[in-house]
């Protein structure tokens, strides 16, 4: 039997989407190589979500206004924000393994 996700329903939609549309756009081709380097240059670590958004680092590659994205997460639900978390955690080991080997201080655990 394999593991299925529960689904649970978001809240605020429109703001959902605007802050999962911005993470995408960091983690696209184009662009997730800049975002690296910048949390690199910023010695953020990938999964420190809070440090991200008070950098203001997806905002940045993203191309929006600076402070929107945490603006949007502050804005969501904690059923909502812990889908977000999820989502970015999610996207982050999509990585692809040379750019995750080049950058591996940023995905170590200590």
């Amino acid at each position: 039997m394999a593991f299925v996700q529960a689904t649970i329903k978001v809240e605020n939609e429109q703001a959902f989407g605007e802050l999962k549309s911005a993470i995408g756009q960091a983690f696209t081709a184009d662009r997730i190589t800049k975002f690296l380097k910048k949390l690199s240059g910023q010695n953020i670590r990938i999964r420190d979500w809070d440090a991200i958004l008070a950098a203001g680092t997806i905002d940045v590659i993203a191309e929006t206004k600076l402070g929107a994205a945490r603006s949007i997460y502050e804005s969501l639900t904690v059923s909502d924000q812990g889908q977000m978390r999820e989502l970015y955690l999610s996207k982050i080991e999509e990585v692809e393994p040379t750019l995750r080997a080049r950058f591996s201080k940023l995905y170590r655990y200590y």
